[in-house]
């Protein structure tokens, strides 16, 4: 009977500081902080969800949409940035005749934005398996 009580004991002394705690932060504050964090990109339309494909930031598999691209060219283009311009995707080396007529069929598709940190790092694998 003596643990049981113990327990009733630790459970309640939980509830009390958690809620004390918490009142604490509210009377301190006034109401919650607002979050700091970016929530919005600019260019988030570029990364899939537009026709046009942002060369610096969006992930590899975006070019599935474009017959032909994925996976050899857009491998390529994803491996080799970033870029300045679309027209420094005819840069990379090691890219065929046949590859670079691909690229000119969807070139009016691609735009290059400033690379960034948060996108870049998935440029090759997002964590997507089949």
């Amino acid at each position: 009977a003596v643990k049981q009580s113990t327990a009733l004991n630790a459970e309640a002394g939980r509830r009390e500081f958690f809620g004390t705690a918490a009142a604490a932060a509210i009377g301190a504050f006034g109401v919650a902080a607002p979050a700091s964090a970016v929530v919005d990109y600019e260019a988030l339309a570029y990364l899939g969800g537009s026709n046009v494909v942002d060369l610096n930031n969006a992930n590899v598999r975006v070019y599935l949409k474009m017959p032909g691209m994925y996976p050899t060219v857009a491998g390529k283009i994803v491996s080799n940035g970033p870029y300045a311009s679309v027209a420094d995707v005819y840069n990379i080396k090691g890219l065929t005749a046949a590859e670079k007529e691909v690229l000119k069929k969807y070139e009016s598709r691609f735009a290059a934005f400033k690379p960034s940190p948060d996108y870049v790092i998935d440029r090759i694998n997002n964590g997507l398996y089949r």
